[in-house]
């Protein structure tokens, strides 16, 4: 399986290019705009931050504030009934334990201790919390969203049915430690430009050597294509 992942990660760097890490956000700043990703877009959850960061000057102001004020802010990024408690619940957690409203020491730990760390915070689960570990942080971890999800679960790099709880791990153990970020990236594109929920280009796909979902499902319509660049690659 370590072969084939090696493959995939080959085809994905000639199809799509090879990306390089560089931090996104500080760490605390991170963990907010992930809790607002949650069940929603990047254009989404990224104006709900901004218009957040617009409205409250500092993250003390964020705790404080009315939590219908905090939701109102992050509308954009749906269920913000639902996000607003947690994100105030999350600073205030963060200041009682650090003194102040900073993550930064976080750069300090191993990635494993950082880990736990970030999950011990309420509403911060195993997605969360690679997530900041990945692009605030540059650790070598593997956030699995939808994307990742579902075509890791096609290509049978992790097997039918695992939880992305669990896969997690699972990916992270296939792929070199430096390669984890190009990974999770280009595995991402590929989901949203080729690897569709529904209707998957399967043909003209150029995983499709490595696919057993996108074999049986050609041989299925009775349709066989060598694989090929995608037209919209990038």
């Amino acid at each position: 399986m370590r072969q084939k992942a090696l493959r995939v990660e080959a085809i994905l760097d000639e199809t799509y290019g090879r990306p390089a890490w560089s931090r996104r956000l500080e760490p605390l700043d991170e963990l907010i705009l992930t809790v607002l990703s949650q069940h929603t877009s990047d254009v989404n959850s990224g104006r709900a931050f901004a218009e957040l960061k617009a409205r409250f000057s500092t993250w003390a102001q964020v705790e404080e504030a009315p939590t219908s004020m905090v939701a109102d802010a992050i509308r954009s990024a749906g269920l913000a009934e639902i996000k607003a408690p947690r994100i105030q619940e999350i600073l205030r957690e963060v200041r009682q334990r650090e003194g102040h409203h900073s993550l930064s020491r976080l750069e300090e730990m191993p990635t494993e201790e950082a880990r736990v760390y970030l999950r011990s915070l309420k509403g911060v689960g195993p997605k969360t919390a690679a997530c900041v570990l990945i692009f605030s942080l540059g650790r070598p971890v593997m956030p699995v969203d939808t994307h990742v999800h579902r075509v890791s679960t096609r290509l049978g790099l992790i097997p039918t049915g695992t939880t992305a709880d669990a896969a997690h791990d699972l990916l992270q153990g296939l792929f070199p430690q430096e390669s984890i970020y190009a990974v999770h990236i280009n595995l991402i594109r590929h989901g949203r430009q080729v690897c569709h929920a529904r209707n998957p280009e399967c043909v003209g796909c150029p995983l499709l050597p490595e696919c057993p979902f996108g074999q049986a499902r050609l041989a299925a319509l009775g349709l066989t294509e060598r694989s090929k660049r995608p037209s919209n690659a990038a």
